[in-house]
């Protein structure tokens, strides 16, 4: 008995051979594409946040602010390490389950360096904002080891909330369970988006406190740092949170253009993460004299973390007392 094949049949087929054919095409392009530059932008953004985290952790005395730079540079190096993982793989064109397997446990990696990144981050504005609100709360009744404390709750949670959905979402073995599966998702989704939240507010009441009438206070180089870093996150760190998060159980996407979107964010959380130490070193050695420009990159970061005005038009290196942004706030 003969079978014939109609013409939509093969028209139909051929189509679909096509479509394949091109998005196969336009995934390798910018896999390798976005290999090379996630290559380079993270080699810098972990040379940077390397210095970054020497400087504070060995060369600096740590006060409440510097410590949640100490912490946040250890996020970003977390961040870029796993887009270093990333585009090498995608470089050596690595196939098969074990691939994926190293594929999924470097997305988590990542998931768990951007939710603590963006709480140091939150963190950071939200007590500036207090420092200027409350000023003889903090100055004078501020606990010690509050930065210190904070810090390592966040890295904490956001190591929990990762624990729990590869436990309950079934990444590798037994079987999920639905109900917990959801709430650890949904709090994975929430949390950057309060964190976000607090970030917002405290950044807007900084930003009113600067520029506004009777309420105005003087700017420093520490509020630069911290408006810099919030600016670049909120245009390069922010966008994947709003489109990633609520695909974090999905692990390929299949259409071609939102492979070229992902792909784009990714680039900037990588941007983001590696214009951190950009910005220090930047701020910290804007206006420079002459003959400073020779100062090691230990001042140079101090300068950066500055919170005093400087008076004259001064651009000297500031003296010992007012690098020591909050009095006895102290960390050891």
């Amino acid at each position: 008995m003969d079978v014939t094949v109609t013409p939509c049949v093969t028209e139909n087929t051929l189509k679909y051979e096509n479509y394949r054919e091109d998005f196969e095409r336009t995934r390798n392009i910018t896999w390798l594409i976005s290999g090379i530059v996630e290559f380079i932008i993270s080699l810098v953004g972990l040379a940077g946040n390397a210095v970054v985290l020497w400087l504070l952790a060995f060369r600096m005395q740590r006060n409440a602010f510097s410590v949640y730079i100490l912490n946040l540079a250890g996020a970003d190096f977390v961040c870029l390490s796993t887009h270093m993982v990333s585009s090498i793989l995608r470089l050596m064109e690595y196939n098969g389950l074990n691939s994926n397997r190293v594929f999924q446990v470097n997305f988590i990696m990542f998931v768990f360096s951007y939710i603590a990144s963006l709480s140091f981050l939150s963190a950071i504005s939200t007590e500036r904002c207090l420092s200027v609100i409350k000023p003889i709360w903090y100055h004078c009744h501020r606990p010690k080891h509050m930065s210190s404390v904070m810090c390592a709750l966040l890295w904490a949670l956001a190591l929990l909330l990762i624990i729990l959905n590869v436990g309950f979402c079934n990444f590798w073995f037994g079987y999920p369970n639905r109900y917990l599966c959801g709430l650890t998702i949904y709090s994975i989704i929430t949390w950057p988006f309060l964190s976000f939240g607090l970030l917002f507010g405290s950044s807007l009441v900084l930003l009113i406190r600067l520029l506004c009438g009777s309420w105005k206070i003087k700017l420093t180089r520490l509020y630069v740092t911290i408006g810099l870093t919030v600016l670049v996150f909120l245009l390069c760190g922010l966008p994947w949170g709003i489109k990633h998060i609520p695909l974090f159980w999905r692990s390929l996407l299949y259409d071609r253009d939102i492979i070229i979107v992902s792909e784009v964010l990714d680039l900037l959380t990588c941007v983001n993460s590696c214009a951190n130490p950009i910005i220090y070193f930047f701020v910290g050695s804007y206006r420079q004299q002459r003959r400073e420009q020779r100062k090691s990159l230990k001042v140079v970061l101090q300068r950066a973390l500055q919170d005093v005005p400087e008076e004259g038009g001064s651009q000297g290196s500031p003296p010992q007392e007012t690098l020591e942004m909050s009095g006895n706030t102290h960390v050891t």
